[in-house]
């Protein structure tokens, strides 16, 4: 395809294969440094000539359809649509849910056993995030997605710099994602989002839906990510972005559909960034490679995809404690400050893949199977801070190696059936997981430190280990099996819908102890239940209610206790919702009430038992949807109150739980400028209550909230479209508290600008 000489942004085509290589050197000069953890700057050099090539992919691609671009969306119609398979009747649940009007969000999602389900017909609440959306967001990771969710605040994790996600004021780890429908195969700490074409959020307990996750979390809700796979339309994209401090990045993504009825498919993405963040002396670099292959036939259908990804981040901020006796909460620091060493860092590389089939061996009755296998390769050396009222307190260095093997499927059948005026979606599952986890650890003895302006500390000498650090020990192992059935039930022409079920899990783990490999075995089963209904008054309105429930594989007594080597049996959360759903066609919105409640593990006279509880009970109010042509809105708000009862101590009975904020609100909307076509404007609100830092509520964070604005500009030149997009995160540079959950404080993040350029070919 040749450059568009004569137009005024042929000067730029011309020269896209130099402008690639320039900008890209520059980060690979900027992320070979000599530092700890930096990617061979070989391997780079690979990465920048392929997509460097992205600037010749016309003249070697296959012929592509001419699709209009489309305002609203920033894509093609055809390409926002996943292929979808052949259709007997009404939709199945094999079907990836179309994009609800303004193309932000889906109209569904994957509910586990259920499969994939219209937000209309089912009893929970749920939002999925398109493409369109991750793109037009310009995330960096998940994290990024979901700040336009109102009720899905991040966190980091324990020391590190893991996202983690706080759903209906309870913890989701980044080891508990889904993938694709299973457990234990997206990369554990960071995703970088150019692997994903979706991000499906549950808000809820999901044990009967999907099983025990690997680490027990999600007792408030879940997200699934979506690989990417060719859509109907053929894909051939380029992306060169920017991000402050000095981030560069570059990404490639094609997709193509073979075969006289195009039932084959294939869809390669290539992704690398580097350089400084806003946050002072911080740097991180991403490398992702993804493929995504499938095959959708009239009754056998497969697909596959495989992933590579690796991210390192150097001197990054990490998490910050108060310490025993602290009193009142420490000034906040600047947003862009670090105390974090220069000897910091973290390397996290994961290795993944799936395969899904489906054969229809029957009119209206399919046999499915999954299978899955991730390989976890990290290495990091940590120094968050533990502080008194005043900011300044010690730190020490932590340094560990951790290797992760996972190998998780399910096989199921699921059909339909008519009993006289009851239709009936039935499905029979197994699922199961099997994980390996080795580890090692290293510590220093403690040195002081600040918030504000922290001392350069040379590494500190070891001063404990346990394991070897070149050759780390098994530390655990995890079996999880669990059979489910469920049936949907239909009456009265679709007007009530009754969806009941069960799923068995048997749980085993052995943990072994650091050097004397002493073995803590662990196994026991439970039984999930769910229940809900769905009734239609009208056609686009749904009243609902669900009790469902959670499933976590039972506490370990702490060290000190007395009964340390008891067993205690898996731990049942339960959840209560209800609500209203209306589908006005241009918009949507979602009313739902729930209460959750949760076993907790106390300590009474060096005794440990599961007497306490944690009980959320909330309401969540969303919008989503384009009410007028050409303005598009997302959001909605929260509230939740929390407590804690039985705990065995009169200072905290009663208390709120830690980092749960009392309310959540995010308002986002985007408008197409009608006098200048092209062009869309966008602006985000987020602002989240107040959260308590410890178990007494004698400390609490202050509420906040964060403006973010946003321009993009979509034209069409010879036959090529330009997407060009900026945006600006924390508009005011706020200094903020953002997050208390589990006791560790997280600064929030600085001013942050970002701007791309996506050119589809």
């Amino acid at each position: 395809m040749p450059c568009p000489y004569g137009f005024w942004i042929g000067p730029w085509c011309k020269g896209v294969i130099s402008f690639w290589s320039l900008i890209l050197s520059f980060a690979v000069e900027r992320s070979v440094q000599p530092r700890a953890l930096r990617p061979s700057p070989i391997y780079l050099r690979h990465l920048v000539v392929a997509l460097a090539a992205a600037g010749v992919l016309p003249s070697v691609a296959l012929a592509q359809e001419d699709a209009h671009p489309s305002q609203s969306s920033g894509v093609p119609q055809a390409a926002a649509t996943l292929p979808t398979v052949t259709v007997h009747g009404d939709a199945t649940p094999d079907q990836l849910p179309p994009p609800y009007a303004g193309g932000q969000v889906a109209r569904g999602s994957r509910l586990g056993v259920l499969g994939n389900q219209d937000f209309m017909d089912v009893p929970f609440s749920m939002t999925t995030y398109t493409s369109q959306a991750i793109q037009n967001q310009q995330a960096r990771s998940i994290a990024g997605v979901l700040a336009d969710d109102p009720f899905i605040r991040t966190s980091y994790g324990f020391g590190n710099f893991s996202e983690t996600y706080m759903v209906r004021g309870f913890q989701l780890t980044g080891d508990d994602l889904g993938w694709n429908g299973l457990f234990g195969i997206a990369p554990r700490q960071l995703v970088a989002a150019e692997a994903v074409d979706r991000v499906e959020t549950f808000r809820g307990a999901s044990a009967f839906l999907n099983g025990v996750s690997p680490t027990g979390t999600g007792i408030g809700g879940g997200i699934n990510l979506v690989p990417k796979y060719a859509t109907v339309a053929p894909i051939t994209q380029a992306t060169i972005d920017y991000t402050s401090d000095a981030q560069v990045g570059g990404a490639v993504d094609v997709g193509r559909r073979f075969g006289s009825a195009k039932e084959f498919g294939a869809r390669i993405n290539a992704m690398a960034r580097g350089g400084d963040t806003p946050v002072d002396a911080e740097s991180r670099q991403q490398r992702l490679l993804t493929l995504g292959l499938d095959y959708q036939g009239e009754a056998f259908r497969v697909n596959a995809d495989f992933g590579y990804q690796k991210q390192t981040v150097n001197q990054g901020r990490s998490t910050i404690q108060l310490a025993s006796g602290t009193t009142a909460l420490p000034p906040v620091p600047s947003a862009s400050s670090n105390f974090a060493q220069p000897w910091t860092n973290s390397m996290l590389e994961d290795t993944w893949g799936t395969i899904r089939a489906e054969y229809d061996f029957a009119k209206d009755w399919t046999a499915y199977a999954a299978f899955g296998m991730h390989h976890s390769n990290e290495i990091g050396n940590y120094g968050g801070a533990t502080v008194g009222n005043d900011g300044f307190g010690t730190s020490q260095r932590l340094s560990v190696p951790f290797k992760q093997d996972t190998t998780t499927g399910e096989v199921g059948i699921r059909g339909r059936f008519v009993t006289g005026p009851v239709k009936h979606s039935v499905n029979l599952g197994w699922s199961g997981l099997e994980q390996e986890k080795r580890s090692a650890y290293e510590m220093s003895r403690t040195y002081a430190t600040n918030l504000y302006d922290a001392p350069v500390v040379a590494r500190p000498a070891t001063a404990y280990s346990g394991s070897s650090m070149t050759d780390p020990q098994v530390t655990g192992r995890t079996n999880l099996n669990g059979v489910s059935v469920a049936d949907t039930m239909s009456l009265l022409d679709d007007r009530v819908l009754l969806t009941a079920g069960v799923r068995h899990q048997v749980i085993n783990t052995r943990g072994y102890a650091y050097n004397t490999n002493a073995v803590t075995p662990y196994g026991d089963s439970a039984t999930s239940p769910m229940f809900g209904i769905v009734i239609k008054p009208l056609q686009n309105l749904s009243v609902y209610y669900n009790h469902i429930e959670g499933l976590a594989a039972g506490p370990t007594p702490p060290s000190s206790a007395t009964n340390r080597n008891d067993v205690f049996p898996p731990i049942k959360s339960k959840q209560d919702e209800a609500g209203v759903k209306y589908d006005a066609g241009k918009y949507g919105t979602t009313l739902a009430f729930f209460q959750i409640k949760q076993p907790n593990g106390i300590t009474q006279g060096n005794i440990f038992s599961v007497a306490g509880e944690q009980r959320n009970r909330g309401v969540e109010w969303s919008v989503f949807g384009e009410p007028v042509r050409g303005l598009r809105l997302l959001g909605g708000v929260g509230y939740i109150d929390t407590k804690m009862s039985n705990t065995g101590n009169a200072a905290t009975e009663g208390k709120e739980a830690i980092g749960v904020p009392n309310y959540t609100l995010t308002a986002s909307a985007e408008y197409d400028l009608p006098f200048v076509p092209g062009l869309t404007v966008s602006g985000r609100y987020i602002q989240t209550g107040s959260q308590q830092a410890n178990a007494t509520n004698t400390i609490s964070l202050p509420s906040w909230n964060r403006f973010d604005l946003g321009a993009r500009y979509m034209f069409k030149a010879a036959q090529m479209r330009y997407t060009m997009r900026a945006s600006v995160e924390n508009l005011a540079d706020k200094d903020y508290w953002a997050s208390s959950y589990g006791g560790y404080l997280v600064v929030g993040q600085p001013r942050t600008f970002k701007l791309s350029m996506t050119v589809d070919y």
